[in-house]
């Protein structure tokens, strides 16, 4: 029988645990869809792809006309018409294009980086919405156990069993617990708040108080490697060292010969001359050191890139090695806790006069530390495994 209950306990703070982890994801989904930024963001991200398809066309086609009057007029006037299409080099226009087609993928890296700073930003309100439910849980638990002392003493006083002095700190303790409940009641509003400016102002509710299953990766190297590819940033220094590369090949195919080619026709009251023109631009001294000057673009971006993923790699492994730690002083505090929870034996020796007042607030306030403590620290491993999963 006794396996049976610990069975179904254990299932009933799985199931729980898990609803939890739902509502997070939903109140996650929920702002990521109502959430102001993120939409002006996407229009912004819109336009710039269009800007982004801009300028890497032929040039424009130009089209002259002329008349001109004959002095003296016996010679009659003359008509010019020419009409010429310039274009660069024809390779040129595929790196253009190219070009432009790794500058949209950066965008939209931008925004997809923007949106998960956004969601964090939101996960670790949540968490600090769940540490706060569960500490005030906690409060109105503590809160409750000093009103009912007070009033124990109350009844003690007014039979004569105790003094003013002894009804008076049992009064003060429950007034103090009191304002400690009214304080996390206003962080509670205030993370509220904060959830509902992410939600583009639509309230949200969120009163769950425990954290959903903890689930830390153990071979960090391996997990990384997923991590390292699905880091926005590193992808957007990847595309633009793509970027440059193309550049390079672009400013070779720019300082090759420019093309014109057109139609011209000059017509008089007697002639009439029409034909085709081809035109040719000699690169001689425009584009000079351009192609040099690209590649050295690209040399320092590989080596900005290469900077930027060894941070990436230090900081998460940091923050690995942080949540793993905090893991493991969690679970010993709440054995401890378990082991020595003394709060009704402290009670029962208060009613029977083995301890005072002052004793028994002095030996509670230290499990009553305990429990806080342990509550912040749950809540900072939550939001290191937040920082660490952001981009999976």
């Amino acid at each position: 029988m006794k396996k049976i209950i610990l069975t179904i306990c254990g299932l009933f703070v799985f199931y729980a645990a898990l609803f939890s982890q739902n509502r997070i994801e939903n109140v996650l989904t929920e702002i990521e869809n109502n959430n102001t930024t993120l939409a002006a963001l996407r229009k912004k991200t819109d336009a710039e792809k269009l800007g982004n398809k801009t300028g890497i066309f032929l040039q424009n086609p130009e089209v002259e006309y002329g008349y001109l009057w004959g002095n003296p007029s016996a010679i009659g006037n003359r008509t010019d018409v020419s009409v010429t299409q310039s274009f660069d080099f024809p390779t040129a226009y595929k790196y253009k294009n190219q070009i432009s087609d790794f500058k949209n993928e950066q965008v939209e890296l931008e925004y997809l980086k923007q949106k998960k700073e956004l969601l964090l930003n939101a996960k670790i309100i949540l968490n600090n919405l769940v540490y706060t439910n569960a500490l005030k849980a906690e409060l109105e638990n503590r809160k409750t156990l000093a009103d009912s002392i007070s009033a124990a003493y109350k009844r003690k006083l007014d039979v004569g069993e105790t003094s003013i002095l002894e009804f008076n700190k049992a009064k003060i303790t429950a007034l103090s617990a009191q304002k400690e409940l009214e304080v996390i009641e206003i962080e509670q509003t205030s993370l509220l708040a904060e959830l509902t400016a992410l939600n583009g102002g639509k309230p949200v509710e969120f009163s769950e108080k425990s954290f959903q299953p903890l689930v830390i990766p153990g071979n960090f190297e391996q997990w990384y490697q997923e991590a390292e590819q699905k880091n926005p940033v590193l992808a957007w220094l990847k595309q633009e060292i793509e970027i440059s590369q193309n550049r390079e090949k672009l400013e070779k195919a720019m300082s090759l010969p420019k093309l014109q080619t057109g139609y011209m026709s000059e017509k008089t009251e007697a002639e009439h001359f029409q034909g085709v023109t081809v035109g040719v631009s000699i690169p001689l001294w425009e584009n000079k050191n351009t192609v040099k000057y690209a590649r050295a673009q690209t040399e320092a971006l590989e080596n900005v890139s290469a900077d930027n993923r060894l941070q990436f790699y230090n900081r998460l492994k940091t923050i690995h090695a942080k949540t793993v730690a905090l893991q493991k002083s969690v679970e010993d505090y709440s054995k401890e806790l378990e082991n020595f929870n003394n709060a009704e034996l402290l009670k029962k020796a208060l009613s029977k006069g083995e301890i005072n007042l002052i004793e028994y607030v002095l030996e509670l306030s230290v499990y009553y530390n305990s429990i806080d403590k342990m509550l912040e620290m749950k809540k900072e491993m939550y939001n290191s495994l937040a920082e660490l999963n952001q981009y999976l």
